[in-house]
């Protein structure tokens, strides 16, 4: 890393949770330079149905700790296959 990221990464670090938070979505935001209309529409209306079934009662919620229990799985599964060349 060069030594004008490092020193940036250390600024970043250094700022609240909420402060960085902001700055990782303007930095991706910056990234994302192209807009496909039809997706922002297609995630708004799919944004909007989960937040009906939320508020109506009828989604299925999974607790936080069982999903990152999951997740955590699939990571430790993808490294082992990777390292062996699966």
């Amino acid at each position: 890393m060069a030594e004008k990221t490092t020193a940036l990464l250390q600024q970043a670090l250094a700022l609240s949770d909420r402060e960085r938070a902001e700055l990782a979505s303007l930095l991706m935001d910056s990234l994302d330079t192209t807009m496909d209309q039809d997706a922002e529409s297609a995630w708004d209306g799919e944004i909007a149905r989960r937040i009906a079934e939320l508020d109506a009662g009828t989604a299925q919620t999974i607790p936080w700790e069982q999903v990152r229990r999951k997740i955590s799985a699939k990571i430790r599964t993808h490294a082992v296959t990777t390292s062996r060349g699966v």
